[in-house]
Formats: C-alpha cells, sequence, structure tokens
C-alpha cells in the first residue's frame, strides 16, 4: 500500500506541481485510507489497494463520520481518496470506477477573510519601531509579502537574484501555475535593495548561502519561524488572531480587485489555477 501511495504523490509533485503543504495532506489523508482497509481485514492481512470494494469505501465512510471531524475536512479526505482511486485506475492498479461510492458531504464556502488598509498598515508599521537587525530584515519581508501576494512557502523560498532590482519584479517558483514573475512598485524595491546591500550581510554567515531572508543563525528562514514572527506583530499591533500569511495574501487580492484591478491579472499575480478562485474577491467586503 505504502508503495502505491508513493507512486502517486510522486506524480502530483513531478505532473501536477502540488506545493509539499498540499502533498503533506494527501499523505496523511491515503495514510489513514490505508490503516484502515488493513484494520477492516486483520485475518486476511491486506497490503495492496487492488482488493479495495464498495464495501470498505462505505466503511470508511462510517469511519470519518465517527471521529467526528469537520464537513470540510471529511470533504478533504473524501477528495484526496477520489483522486488516489481515479489515479489507480487510470494506472491500471484497480478495476472498475469505486469513486462513486465515495459521497462528499455539502460544504458552505466561506468567503476569505482579508484585512482593511488601515489594519494591514498598523501592522506594517510595528516592524519600523524596533531597531534591530531581524526588525528591519522583517520590514522589508512583510511589505514585500504584501505587495506580491505569495504564500509564506514561496517567500521564503525566495534567493536573492530572484529579486530584480532593475525592472521592480520578483520571480516566484511555486503552486501548480509554476514560475512566475510579479511586479513591485518603487518603494517596495528601493526598501529591498537597501535590505540586501545593508541589512543581509549582517545576518549571513556563509558566502554560499542564497536565501533572501535569512534568520538570525544565517540559514533560510523557515515557514515556522516566519509564522511566529508574524504573531508577534499582530500581537502588538493588536490584531492578535487576524494577520496570517493566509491573510495577508487575502489582503492584496481583495485590494487589488477593489481598486479596479482586472480579475484574470490578480489571478497570474496569485499563481491560480481557476478564475473561478480569484472571483471570490469580488464578493469580499473591504
Amino acid at each position: 500500500m505504502e508503495e502505491d501511495v508513493k507512486a502517486f504523490l510522486d506524480y502530483l509533485a513531478k505532473e501536477k506541481k502540488y506545493s509539499s503543504n498540499t502533498l503533506a495532506a494527501y499523505k496523511a489523508d491515503l495514510t489513514q485510507l490505508a490503516a484502515h482497509v488493513k484494520s477492516s481485514n486483520p485475518g486476511e492481512g491486506i497490503k495492496t489497494f487492488r482488493l479495495l470494494n464498495a464495501e470498505l469505501l462505505a466503511s470508511y465512510m462510517r469511519d470519518l463520520r465517527e471521529k467526528k471531524y469537520s464537513q470540510s475536512t471529511v470533504a478533504r479526505k473524501v477528495a484526496s481518496a477520489k483522486s488516489f482511486l481515479k489515479y489507480m485506475q487510470d494506472t491500471g492498479k484497480l478495476r472498475g470506477d469505486l469513486a462513486p461510492n465515495l459521497a462528499s458531504p455539502q460544504v458552505n464556502k466561506l468567503l476569505p477573510k482579508p484585512l482593511s488598509v488601515s489594519e494591514v498598515r498598523r501592522f506594517l508599521a510595528e516592524p519600523a519601531k524596533l531597531t534591530s537587525i531581524e526588525a528591519k530584515r522583517d520590514k522589508s519581508m512583510l511589505e514585500l509579502l504584501y505587495a506580491t501576494g505569495l504564500r509564506a512557502s514561496e517567500l521564503m523560498a525566495l534567493n536573492k537574484d530572484d529579486v530584480d532590482l532593475q525592472t521592480n519584479k520578483v520571480q516566484c517558483r511555486g503552486g501548480k501555475a509554476g514560475m512566475r514573475v510579479i511586479p513591485i512598485d518603487g518603494y517596495v524595491t528601493q526598501m529591498i535593495k537597501e535590505y540586501i546591500k545593508e541589512i543581509r550581510p549582517r545576518l549571513v554567515n556563509n558566502e554560499n548561502e542564497i536565501a533572501l531572508f535569512p534568520n538570525r543563525r544565517g540559514d533560510r528562514l523557515t515557514r515556522q519561524g516566519f509564522w511566529q514572527i508574524i504573531q508577534g506583530y499582530a500581537d502588538k499591533a493588536g490584531l492578535s488572531g487576524k494577520v496570517t500569511p493566509r491573510s495577508l495574501r487575502h489582503s492584496f487580492a481583495a485590494h487589488k480587485i477593489s481598486s479596479g484591478a482586472d480579475v484574470q491579472s490578480v489571478q497570474e499575480l496569485l499563481g491560480h489555477t481557476h478564475l473561478s478562485t480569484t472571483k471570490v474577491y469580488q464578493e469580499v467586503k473591504i
């Protein structure tokens, strides 16, 4: 079973270009499905998904309901299982279409919750109140995040050379959309230019380090470390629980569209595969 899951995850990574976070979610969901299949047939010692049938899938659905997961969590686990079953069928490892045996619950999609423009300004003003090298890095980093709408993982993956200071653009690798180039205004470009020249060299210990935003040890800052930085400034700004990397991304998109930006252009900036994903920001009230 583990080999089938690994092959599927490799397919998603190489062919679909799914992010590491999405792959981790798929792995967790399918590991749970595999565990259920094994526990349902302890005497037979099932080691392959090839013996999956409607009865096993029905018992898996009952198990998910009994665990009292939220509707959205069940929907995600069902979607993971359906994608996997389709892959198994397409590759000839599973006979018949078993996906109809998995009924996804109805989930009411919530609209994104962006910050107001004044809240963003209040949050971004916090690092400037401190004089430490880390605070100066944080100011540039957070300004760049809001100016581009990058995902946290994409921001952490940026290298020094990904910012073109001559053309005011950032080159980003991430998501199913692959490589994309995002323009930034001159104010943010100048801030990043000063950061690279004056602040970053004081953080980096190894001349071979290429990360744009290193931590205090000189290594690439992690998503966990970045999350803690955001929470610290959110608390100081009186915005605890409201500011996250995702809410800043939502704010970027909502503010762009409310200012008159074309939805399709915002889709390209965000790296959304489907225009419908971006259109929800037209319904958001700022």
